[in-house]
């Protein structure tokens, strides 16, 4: 039985729903513990409002939301609300963990850096005249207001979608406490509660290259994120430049892994850790075995 609505459709399956749409440049999926039309349809309908109300809140591609302010606010105070001072507090949160590593100003890098599979690398000069926008040190908020130096963006590309899964996950838990939702945004992934007959939902952790799951997890409760360069990198006189940039330096990180997968409670700590452990090149198994979090690197 296949039910299509505006945006979202969802069918019953032998043991479980499925609710399917687009969203944030991704496929989103939800599998929900129930085969009841009333309760697939009320999540299928939060689900893909919720989504699609952080998507146009937190884009850079929206012309009128909040990021769009802040971003032309050359220098000027803007107000904020309680749910943008959080996002802005977990990412100053990423900025120290990470021994500011992860910087949510580095998006204007995008201006010198385009990852088209191509060869052609901006020169230094062109990577300096991003780095004098790149520093969360320079920006400054409080609870109700933020202002940043003229030119500077701020770019919530790196935690919206994981904040995404996680908010769709608690609103699942609200409205359906007795069952089971897998969040699934494009691979990053989190469970709302146990089934009822306590046994797991089967996720694969696909391998880079190959696309096929090489490895398969019982996963009851929690989240699963993945941060790779699979398909957005440079490759030049046989050198492969990765999509993620270190901020202190304007260009790639390297020796990281090609992909991270991060087992966490919540899917934006899972993502920001995988993330972040990108981040540490060569030391990203390190970094990970010190926030004692189960991980898996393909490298």
């Amino acid at each position: 039985m296949l039910q299509t609505q505006q945006g979202y459709h969802w069918q019953l399956k032998d043991e479980h729903a499925s609710i399917h749409f687009n969203a944030m440049a991704s496929p989103c999926e939800l599998l929900v513990d129930t085969l009841e039309p009333e309760l697939v349809e009320l999540l299928a309908k939060l689900a893909y409002a919720e989504t699609k109300r952080i998507e146009h809140k937190f884009s850079r591609y929206v012309a009128d939301n909040i990021v769009a302010k802040i971003n032309s606010s050359n220098g000027q105070v803007v107000e904020i609300d309680h749910e943008v001072f959080q996002l802005l507090t977990f990412a100053e949160q990423c900025y120290q963990l990470s021994e500011h590593l992860f910087d949510i100003t580095s998006g204007v890098l995008r201006k010198a850096w385009h990852f088209d599979c191509s060869d052609n690398l901006p020169n230094q000069q062109q990577i300096e005249s991003c780095m004098q926008y790149v520093g969360w040190d320079k920006v400054k908020f409080e609870h109700n207001c933020i202002r940043l130096q003229p030119d500077m963006q701020l770019d919530f590309g790196g935690i919206g979608k994981e904040y995404a899964v996680s908010r769709v996950a608690q609103l699942c838990l609200a409205h359906a406490p007795n069952n089971s939702v897998l969040v699934n945004f494009g691979g990053d992934i989190q469970v709302s509660q146990t089934k009822k007959n306590g046994q797991a939902w089967h996720v694969g952790i696909e391998d880079p290259v190959t696309g096929k799951a090489e490895q398969v997890l019982q996963l009851t409760s929690g989240a699963l994120a993945t941060s790779g360069d699979t398909n957005k990198y440079l490759l030049k006189n046989g050198v492969r430049y990765s999509h993620i940039l270190n901020p202190q330096t304007g260009w790639p990180v390297v020796n990281a892994p090609r992909s991270v997968t991060v087992l966490a409670g919540h899917c934006i700590q899972a993502g920001c850790l995988a993330t972040i452990g990108l981040l540490y090149g060569a030391d990203c198994e390190d970094f990970l075995q010190a926030q004692q979090v189960k991980f898996w690197c393909s490298r």
